[in-house]
Parts: structure tokens; C-alpha cells; sequence
């Protein structure tokens, strides 16, 4: 007989992930403030695929308003400049030999409105990742009762639990993307 502990244990497992993953796609949103974790989500083209870019050089920050990227091969300089300019966080990064200097400039409103709006995406990224687990969920506990292993009862009971629990990590995602908005928006 199949046990629906461990399958919640599983989704529940997955469904962590995804809020886990948009706490880090987040937490590279800079609130006006310098962080190595702004450039998590860059990745670079590298020896014929993408890569982190924490893969391919260091991410310092000597000061407030600055990053530094210390590229560890000079032939990666271009790629690691065009993989920043182009990740859609609004920076202009400055090649000085192996180094490359990313000024962060001061945050407009627009540029707010646009970090939400990344922002947005990212928790519905998140949210779709959550409504993906839930399906592969629902699909699971259908084909226990087709096989018979559980009966249509709890079938029924298991298949709401699972929504239960989607609606439940849905509630997060928007509770740590409104958190994020208001940390963008404060001035």
C-alpha cells in the first residue's frame, strides 16, 4: 500500500527548492547596495557552454557602490563583459586587464520599476516550478488508484493535501516577492 507521507515528503522537498532557488535569483536583485550575490545569476559563455560566473572568475566588493570580477583566464575577459552588460540589471562593466570593475549607479525610480518587475518574474518562475511539482504529484497519486494500490477516498483526500500544500508554498512566493518589492522600493 503506498503511503502518502512519503510522497508529501517528496513534493515537499521540490516545492523548497523552487522557493529556495527564488530566494537566491533574488537576493542578486541589488537594493542600491553592493553584493557579490548580484552576479550569481550571470552566467558566462565559456569553452562552449554556460557557466556561473563564480565559476570562471572571483566577485569582490572593495566598496559600497562597486564590484570587482577578477577574470582568471584574459582570453574571458569579453565574454565575462557582454555576459554582465547583457543580464539585464541595468550595469555597465569596465574591462581593466583581468579585472573588470562593475559601478553600480544610483537607483532611479524607473530602474526600481524595473527590478520589480525582474523580481516579478522570478517569483513566477518559482510559482510555475511549484504548480509543476504539483502536478507531477497529482499524476502520481492518479496512477496508485488506477493500479488499485489506494482507493478513489483516498485518492480524493490525497489530491487536496497536495493542493493544500501548492497553495501553501504559492503564499510564500508572494510573501517573498512583496518582501523584496518593498526592500527595492525603499529609498
Amino acid at each position: 500500500m503506498a503511503d502518502f507521507a512519503d510522497i508529501k515528503t517528496d513534493l515537499t522537498r521540490r516545492m523548497d527548492g523552487a522557493l529556495d532557488s527564488l530566494k537566491r535569483d533574488l537576493s542578486g536583485l541589488r537594493t542600491g547596495r553592493a553584493s557579490p550575490a548580484l552576479l550569481e545569476p550571470v552566467k558566462v559563455e565559456a569553452y562552449g557552454q554556460y557557466m556561473p560566473i563564480n565559476q570562471v572568475a572571483t566577485i569582490a566588493v572593495p566598496e559600497a557602490r562597486m564590484i570587482t570580477v577578477q577574470v582568471w583566464d584574459r582570453s574571458m575577459i569579453n565574454s565575462v563583459v557582454a555576459a554582465i552588460r547583457d543580464c539585464g540589471l541595468g550595469l555597465n562593466p569596465q574591462p581593466d586587464g583581468q579585472l573588470v570593475r562593475v559601478p553600480l549607479p544610483v537607483l532611479t525610480e524607473e530602474r526600481r520599476n524595473e527590478l520589480a518587475k525582474t523580481a516579478g518574474k522570478y517569483a513566477e518562475a518559482a510559482r510555475v516550478a511549484v504548480r509543476g511539482v504539483r502536478r507531477d504529484g497529482m499524476e502520481q497519486i492518479k496512477a496508485l488508484q488506477k493500479k488499485h494500490e489506494i482507493s478513489e477516498d483516498d485518492e480524493r483526500d490525497w489530491l487536496e493535501q497536495v493542493q493544500k500544500l501548492t497553495d501553501e508554498f504559492i503564499k510564500r512566493v508572494d510573501a517573498t516577492l512583496s518582501e523584496k518589492e518593498k526592500d527595492i522600493r525603499q529609498v
